[in-house]
């Protein structure tokens, strides 16, 4: 697992994790039943406590997104196809609300933001 952190991005540590995890299940590269890292060994790989991955797992697991067992681990819990995707949706509509707040306090254009969605998606 390929998680990358950053102490320059101004999100807390635990945030960065939980949030990559999830893209990676909600992308597919993880499925049901797939074993994630233990605490400690995710800890010891980004060098940093496991309190912070134990705080990643939490949220996670509030989620509905893993399920952990003691003495076992923690697993990719199984996903309603069409519940992720509703998810995802929140998601998007919420960065894209972001997007366009910044969009009318620069005074670009819907049809100006629109190409630049174009854009972004045709990468």
């Amino acid at each position: 697992m390929n998680i990358i952190i950053t102490n320059t991005a101004g999100v807390p540590i635990y945030e960065q994790i939980s949030s990559q995890i999830k893209g990676m299940i909600m992308s597919g590269k993880l499925k049901e039943g797939d074993a994630l890292p233990s605490m400690r060994t995710l800890a010891q790989d980004l060098r940093i406590s496991v309190i912070t991955t134990k705080r990643a797992y939490e949220i996670l697991e509030s989620e509905g997104l893993i399920q952990s067992f003691t003495g076992r681990g923690s697993f990719v819990a199984a996903q309603n196809p069409e519940l992720l995707r509703e998810q995802n949706l929140r998601e998007i509509e919420k960065h894209l609300a972001a997007a366009a707040d910044i969009a009318k306090q620069s005074g670009v254009t819907n049809e100006e933001l629109c190409e630049l969605l174009s854009l972004i998606l045709d990468e």
